[in-house]
């Protein structure tokens, strides 16, 4: 193959630490009915990412892979059927989760409706750091949730990746919001728009809290568990553990509210959603660090301590 036939790519041969991420090069992807390729200019880095690298048999077979899901970039062929964008259009979107992955790549092919036009007000590597975690956030608070204004919320890890998505997110919708998170971070909380911020370490949430109408827990079933006593009759507990081994709804019928685990979902709709409150100002990622492709390695062993505020992001130049 030609130079021109292939590109640059972070891929592995085995699970392991973030040593196994190396730099090959691969075929360049052809678009499909419905698909766009888009040349990558920069791919965000979530925890899913670090656990696939990691973990067997979680949702993807053996490696050989590419992993990365969150992508934004320039769209350089559309396939048969698609009428949403034309070469040359800047877009950002998340790649189907979980089988869809590949951002970490010069190129990358996924469905047309996977993606939404780039807010004009963000660039690239900005971009990048929004779709899967902020789509999480999204479907969690209002498809599923339906939260509306006046409504209170308990959102954990309000720092991390989809925590800080959706402290902004329930702000815009005119919920009353709490977060918990470490001390150091409850500055960065209430910056953006956060009405309590409650120190994990030093205070016991579900004691702390009560007569929520949803709560957002991305840590574990026993934390949902524990949480499940701040809610009011009758309200939400959404969890990010899409399986576990704690009946979750059961437990929560049994103190009259409701429980459900989610998996995120590519959305165009969701996606042009939150490009809408980028461009009026109401979400804004926040970067904890950008890395080139090169240096993928080392945004992964960064991930994995799990002490990031907001989002590690790969920019291509």
């Amino acid at each position: 193959m030609t130079e021109t036939e292939t590109m640059r790519a972070i891929s592995q041969h085995t699970l392991g630490g973030p040593e196994v991420l190396t730099e090959v090069r691969l075929p360049r992807p052809v678009p499909g009915p419905g698909e766009i390729l888009v040349r990558v200019r920069a791919a965000g880095l979530n925890p899913t990412d670090w656990k696939h690298r990691a973990i067997a048999n979680l949702f993807l077979p053996e490696p050989p892979f590419v992993l990365g899901w969150d992508v934004s970039g320039e769209v350089a062929e559309t396939g048969i059927g698609v009428t949403l964008f034309e070469p040359g259009d800047e877009v950002f979107g998340m790649l189907p989760y979980p089988n869809g992955h590949g951002a970490l790549a010069e190129y990358v092919v996924g469905p047309a409706r996977a993606f939404a036009r780039k807010p004009a007000n963000l660039d690239h590597v900005q971009a990048a750091a929004i779709p899967l975690a902020a789509l999480t956030a999204w479907q969690a608070l209002v498809d599923n949730a339906a939260l509306e204004a006046g409504q209170r919320v308990l959102i954990h890890a309000a720092a991390g990746g989809v925590g800080h998505f959706a402290v902004q997110i329930a702000k815009a919708r005119g919920a009353y919001v709490i977060g918990t998170a470490s001390a150091p971070n409850h500055e960065f909380l209430r910056s953006l728009g956060a009405d309590e911020v409650i120190d994990y370490r030093a205070t016991d949430v579900a004691e702390a809290v009560r007569d929520v109408d949803v709560v957002l827990d991305s840590i574990d079933d026993d934390n949902s568990l524990r949480s499940l006593r701040t809610l009011r009759k009758g309200g939400l507990l959404v969890t990010l553990r899409a399986a576990g081994a704690v009946d979750l709804a059961a437990a929560a019928r049994e103190v009259g509210v409701r429980a459900i685990r989610m998996l995120v979902e590519h959305d165009h709709a969701g996606m042009r959603a939150l490009a809408g409150l980028v461009e009026a100002g109401a979400l804004r990622p926040t970067i904890a660090g950008t890395f080139p492709l090169a240096e993928a390695a080392k945004a992964h062993a960064l991930g994995d301590t799990g002490r990031t505020v907001g989002k590690l992001v790969v920019a291509l130049p």
